[in-house]
């Protein structure tokens, strides 16, 4: 997953579209109060950074990033306003991995992406997630139980995904709906529930790792 933090509605929906073409996923903050929630949620693979923000700016965000445990070594690429070669050299510093000249092109933008994401990858250890019997590989999208694949469709991996990046957490229906399906839908909460009984059972043995907390949501609990 892809965060581009942008104040401009506009930029930001076409970065975010752009992504999403190029074969990544992606999602849109225009704050950085709205970037840390999702932050919180899940752990990006990558962060787009404009400098000029409302609120906390991207330097402040950037040293925020490299400060805290879990997102330390997440790929950084700035976005500067043209002319701002300080902001650039700072961020740089600061240890951003690379930057774009505002205003960009989009294919600039994914080649960027791309030569980070490759250029980092060797610093990413954790590409396999584990809970129990269950393993979910974060490259090739592969779930396993109990050394079975199991095959999953978008919707129930992306709800695997959250649960397992995040043991013992506790998610409302109406989070997971904003998560996985990236709109608010309202008095809809029974996608989630639906969803959530098919990925229990295709988890077989593993499916009681997915706990109900009455009146709440779901977490995930492995047994010790």
């Amino acid at each position: 997953m892809i965060f581009c933090v942008e104040d401009d509605g506009n930029i930001r929906e076409l970065m975010v579209y752009m992504l999403h073409a190029a074969g990544f996923e992606a999602a849109g903050f225009e704050s950085g109060e709205s970037f840390w929630k999702a932050v919180d949620a899940q752990r990006p693979e990558l962060v787009i950074l404009d400098i000029m923000l409302p609120g906390e700016d991207g330097l402040t965000l950037l040293k925020k990033l490299r400060t805290r445990s879990d997102t330390a070594a997440v790929p950084v690429i700035l976005a500067t306003a043209k002319g701002t070669e300080y902001d650039k050299v700072v961020g740089l510093d600061m240890g951003a991995d690379d930057y774009l000249v505002k205003p960009f092109g989009m294919m600039e933008m994914i080649s960027r992406v791309r030569a980070v994401l490759r250029r980092t990858e060797p610093q990413r250890t954790q590409k396999t997630l584990r809970a129990g019997k269950l393993t979910l590989n974060l490259d090739t999208y592969v779930v396993q139980v109990d050394g079975e694949r199991v095959q999953l469709t978008l919707k129930e991996y992306k709800l695997l995904r959250i649960f397992m990046e995040n043991p013992g957490r506790v998610f409302t229906r109406e989070r997971l709906l904003e998560m996985v399906w990236e709109v608010d839908y309202i008095g809809e909460t029974r996608t989630v529930d639906v969803h959530i009984g098919t990925l229990r059972t295709k988890l077989g043995d593993c499916a009681d790792y997915i706990k109900t907390v009455r009146g709440v949501g779901y977490c995930m609990e492995v047994p010790a």
